[in-house]
């Protein structure tokens, strides 16, 4: 599903103009990145968590060369879904 077909659900399922809901998904998408670029997390219980993860820095291998190379450090964020949505899911 891409970003206009949720939006068009959102629009359906709430009631909401396609625009209205847009500005909802963008709201929420923009607060989730900015909780998260301050290191914090959300918990929305029943569906997941977001949060962030440092990612140390690792030794690899150049595939092409086998040349060994430094993976610098890197903060990536994650989600964990919650019982409720991975009962979902599985139905």
């Amino acid at each position: 599903m891409k970003k206009a077909e949720l939006v068009n659900a959102i629009a359906e399922k709430g009631g909401y103009s396609k625009k209205d809901a847009e500005k909802a998904l963008n709201a929420v998408i923009d607060s989730i990145t900015d909780v998260l670029v301050a290191g914090d997390k959300i918990t929305l219980v029943g569906f997941g968590t977001f949060k962030t993860k440092e990612n140390p820095e690792r030794t690899g291998r150049n595939p092409q060369t086998k040349e060994s190379i430094v993976i610098p450090a890197k903060t990536v964020p994650v989600f964990k879904p919650g019982q409720t949505l991975k009962d979902a899911v599985n139905k």
